[in-house]
């Protein structure tokens, strides 16, 4: 496994080992130990997220229990986008997103105190995440995807988004 920087420093993008043969491929996408030694996780909970062609999910984040999301790409392809939105960070307001890919055998590592989302491009997609505190609906917030105080560089220009999504507020920095 190695560990590439984003423009952001604690946002990574996890490169997994794979071992190509006649058969196929193997991947060891998960190993507590091996994680645990290169400061990600604990975590507590894993989500699976299917979406249609379109659809943009985001940008979420929980303020008691910040989330660090560690995410791959089963199937499909994401623009996947982590906000910096700590207080005190010298990032604050900046933004990362990383093409992720079926097969590409990489994660993005989006620590807590950022907001999350996604868009799914060239057909739909299934995303694997494991989270760093359990999801708390009453501690969800989020930031409008197109808000211009970020100017996110999102590859969609109308995308499908659920209800709650169309009404998030833009972000107050």
């Amino acid at each position: 496994m190695r560990i590439k920087n984003t423009s952001i420093p604690d946002v990574l993008l996890v490169e997994l080992d794979s071992f190509v043969d006649h058969r196929g491929v193997f991947v060891r996408q998960w190993d507590a130990e091996q994680w645990a030694e290169r400061g990600l996780g604990p975590f507590v909970q894993d989500n699976v997220s299917c979406s249609e062609p379109g659809v943009l999910r985001g940008l979420h984040f929980q303020k008691k229990a910040p989330q660090g999301k560690l995410l791959q790409v089963m199937h499909g392809e994401i623009f996947d986008v982590a906000v910096d939105i700590r207080e005190s960070s010298a990032t604050r307001g900046q933004w990362v997103g990383v093409h992720l890919r079926a097969g590409d055998h990489r994660q993005l590592w989006v620590p807590p105190g950022f907001a999350h989302g996604f868009a799914v491009i060239n057909g739909a997609a299934t995303v694997h995440y494991r989270c760093t505190t359990p999801y708390d609906a009453t501690d969800q917030h989020g930031i409008r995807w197109d808000d211009p105080n970020l100017q996110i560089d999102w590859p969609v220009v109308d995308p499908i988004l659920s209800e709650r999504d169309a009404k998030l507020p833009e972000w107050t920095p």
